[in-house]
This record gives C-alpha cells, sequence and structure tokens, in this order.
C-alpha cells in the first residue's frame, strides 16, 4: 500500500508506551503502526531520529474570545499559537465572547466567526447562567460538547454565575458533562487595591475551592449527573474529590500548567502577568498537586488560554485587585509541563496521557489524543531535549503578555501536522467539531 505521509520516530509515544516506530497516514488517518525502520511506501517520508513523536495534544479550556471580543484574542490567532506549541483539537470556552454560548443562536455567531479561520479543530462548550435552562436541551442537540457554569462572578456581566439549586435544576436538565469553576463567593473576600500578591492569594483562599468541589459534588450525588471541576489549584479539595469518587459520583478534574510550574514564592509584587483565578499557589500545594496528577486523582492538564488587552493586565500600577485575571499559555503548556515534569521524573509518556489522551476522552473524541490506528492523523514532532528561552515576540497569541517572558523551558515542537497535513500557519485546515448528542 502506498502512504499519503510516514513519520518515523526512534522515540514515538504510542497508547502502550515510547518506542521506534513509523506512522503511516492516509487520507487524514492513521493507517497503520510499524517498526522504526520498516520498508513503507509514501509521498512523503519523515524521519525525525531522535526527534519524539507525540500525538497532537487537545486543549479543552481555551477562551477564544471570538465574536465580541476579538481584540482580546480570536480564532485565528488562538489556533496558530495552538498549532506552534502541539494542540491539534481545542474546545472553546462560552465567555468572554459577545453574546456568550448560552443559546443556539448564540453558538452560530461563534461557529460563523470561527470557519475558515482555525488552523486546528475546534469544538465548543455551551453555558449555563440564570435564565437559560430552556436552551441547554437544544444547545447539546446542536452539537455543543457540555455545559460550563461558575459559582463565583465570572469577571464579565453577560455570563452571571448560578447557585447551589441552579446547578442542580442545570444538572437534572440535559445528560451531558458540566464542568464548573469551583470557587466559593461565601470565601472569596474582596481585595482592596494592592501590588501585593500576598494580598490577591489571601483574597482567594483554598477554601474557597474546597467548599465550592463540595457543592459540585453535592449537586452532582443528587442529580446523578456526570461533573468536572475546572483549573484546581488547592490541594485542600483532593480529600473531598477522593471521597465523592469512591462513592460512585461520576467526577473528573483538571489541573493547568502555571499551576504545575509556578509557586506563589516566585511572584513578583506588581507582576500582575502572574493573576488568574483561582490563584498559582505556594511550593508545598505544588508539590502535592503534582503527586495527586501521578496518581491519577487529577485527571488532565489544559492551559485555561486566557488572554485579555494588556493594558486589562494593569501592568501600569501593578494592582492584582484590578487586573484581568488570566493566563494566555497555549503555545506554551507543552514545553512548560515537560519541564517540570522531566525534573520530577516523569516522561513524555506520562504527559501525553495528561495533556492529550485525558482531554480527549474528558470530551468523548476517541478518535484524538492518542497515536493509534484508525485515529486523526494529528502529531506533533518534539525535540524533548532542545531548550529556548520565552520570546514574547515569537508568540503567536493576539497579545504577547506571559509570565513566562525570560524563562528558559525544555521541549521544543518542529512540527504539526493536522489529519496529516502540516500546520505551517498559510492554510486554515481546522475543522469545526460537533459533540454526538445523546
Amino acid at each position: 500500500m502506498s502512504y499519503d505521509l510516514v513519520v518515523r520516530s526512534r522515540r514515538a509515544v504510542l497508547p502502550d508506551g515510547q518506542r521506534p516506530a513509523a506512522v503511516a497516514v492516509a487520507a487524514g488517518r492513521i493507517a497503520a503502526l510499524a517498526g522504526y525502520d520498516a520498508p513503507l511506501d509514501a509521498v512523503v517520508d519523515e524521519d525525525l531520529g531522535d526527534v519524539a513523536l507525540l500525538p497532537g495534544l487537545v486543549d479543552t479550556h481555551v477562551h477564544v474570545n471570538e465574536p465580541g471580543r476579538t481584540e482580546w484574542e480570536g480564532f485565528a490567532s488562538a489556533t496558530r499559537a495552538a498549532a506552534a506549541g502541539g494542540v491539534t483539537t481545542l474546545v472553546d470556552m462560552p465567555l468572554n465572547s459577545v453574546p456568550p454560548t448560552v443559546t443556539v443562536a448564540a453558538l452560530e455567531a461563534k461557529r460563523a466567526a470561527a470557519r475558515g479561520r482555525c488552523h486546528v479543530d475546534v469544538g465548543f462548550w455551551g453555558g449555563v447562567v440564570p435564565g437559560n435552562l430552556g436552551d441547554l436541551v437544544a444547545l447539546r442537540r446542536a452539537g455543543v460538547f457540555g455545559f460550563k457554569a461558575f459559582l463565583v462572578d465570572s469577571g464579565v456581566p453577560e455570563f452571571p454565575p448560578v447557585d447551589a439549586g441552579l446547578l442542580e435544576r442545570a444538572l437534572a436538565t440535559v445528560d451531558a458533562l458540566f464542568v464548573v469553576h469551583a470557587e466559593d463567593p461565601g470565601s472569596v473576600r474582596g481585595s482592596p487595591p494592592s501590588p501585593r500578591y500576598a494580598d490577591f492569594v489571601a483574597s482567594r483562599p483554598p477554601e474557597a475551592e474546597r467548599s465550592a468541589v463540595a457543592t459540585v459534588v453535592a449537586a452532582a450525588r443528587r442529580a446523578d449527573a456526570r461533573v468536572h471541576v475546572l483549573h484546581l489549584s488547592s490541594v485542600a479539595a483532593l480529600a473531598e474529590l477522593a471521597a465523592a469518587r469512591a462513592d460512585g459520583v461520576r467526577l473528573t478534574v483538571e489541573t493547568c500548567p502555571h499551576y504545575l510550574a509556578l509557586t506563589a514564592e516566585q511572584v513578583p509584587d506588581g507582576a500582575t502577568e502572574f493573576k488568574c483565578c483561582p490563584p498559582i499557589r505556594d511550593r508545598d500545594n505544588q508539590d502535592r498537586l503534582w503527586a495527586a496528577l501521578a496518581d491519577g486523582a487529577v485527571d488532565c492538564v489544559v492551559s485555561d488560554h486566557s488572554p485579555c488587552l494588556p493594558e486589562l493586565k494593569r501592568a501600569d500600577t501593578g494592582d492584582f485587585a484590578a487586573a484581568w485575571g488570566g493566563i494566555a499559555s497555549v503555545q506554551l503548556s507543552l514545553p512548560v509541563v515537560w519541564t517540570e515534569a522531566r525534573r520530577r521524573g516523569h516522561g513524555l509518556a506520562d504527559v501525553a496521557r495528561w495533556m492529550a489522551a485525558g482531554p480527549a476522552d474528558l470530551v468523548g473524541l476517541p478518535g484524538k489524543g492518542r497515536i493509534a490506528v484508525g485515529g486523526d492523523a494529528d502529531l506533533v514532532a518534539f525535540d524533548a531535549d532542545a531548550g529556548f528561552r520565552v520570546e514574547p515576540g515569537l508568540l503567536h497569541h493576539r497579545h504577547p503578555v506571559t509570565p513566562y517572558a525570560g524563562q528558559r523551558l525544555t521541549g521544543v515542537v518542529r512540527a504539526t501536522w493536522l489529519r496529516g497535513e502540516p500546520v505551517t500557519g498559510d492554510a486554515p485546515r481546522g475543522r469545526l467539531l460537533r459533540a454526538d448528542a445523546p
């Protein structure tokens, strides 16, 4: 058989582990796996040598912001950044676009904005807000992958939070995955204007996450629903999560690169580029978060890419209370996680499980996130031993504000293929994905 593409690597990360292999591609799908030196006829035969071959990453937590806040980010820039970072599939959050994705009409407006502009495949979350319970079934049938809810102020007025009662009613309304920003508004304290990072962290204590997780667990248990805790930063919630899982609650949880690589101790006062919600916590908490990831208590790692206009970060005043809370990192997530994972003794197979297969399984995309026959030929050439210095000017997201500026990271994405085609930034080939409704 003649293939369209063969990619060979001595460090191919396959579902059964890392080994030398050749991956053969036909019509956009992985058609065969063979030995590294296997004779295979192909139009293009790419030998990566010792450069690793990973499955394309799946990032299920990205704020593209288009339409409505396209000056913050957009599908063209966000997906180009994603591809440059080895992400071949992303799922867009229902905010901070205007309108938010809380009706079918808003979903269609978002799809219209994305069509023909995406360099990777893109799916969409719907949202749960007060007043839209009647829209949830139609949104699910229209192909959203599930629904996001906030228990605390989202930061934008058009996407208000829900209380415990409304969350439970939403869970009972439609058979879908619900993903929740779990911070308890009763535990989040107002933060006075201050450039001190310690003041900001104190305003969103670990108890805010623990209490909110308890709320989510109780609602999921009563509704027998499937729920997912977004961007866990505090290990204070782990016991609650473990007990719920032991009781049979259908519960998963993610964390983010910034919680695994950055610590409160290293955040300078006034450095508002580090602000996110929930906040980056101390080094001991980070060590315990890594342990939870290693033992499976945390299911996956996704970016929570949340960019904004540079002036909204309030770098001029360094005021953490007023600054937008969000870190733009979709292009850097893989090297950020790999740098720290390698230091802690983890391998590329672990990273692929956390950042590719895990998120793909979360949203029900069996053809994504792994190098397996029949799956989409979404592949990443990753030079796992190469180092680089983060230069903001080389980032593709719209505003290159990043807390990683100047840092030395390990791991360079050398090439990305989407369904067997190289992603170069010149011709968007990404597809808009629809979830199958039950």
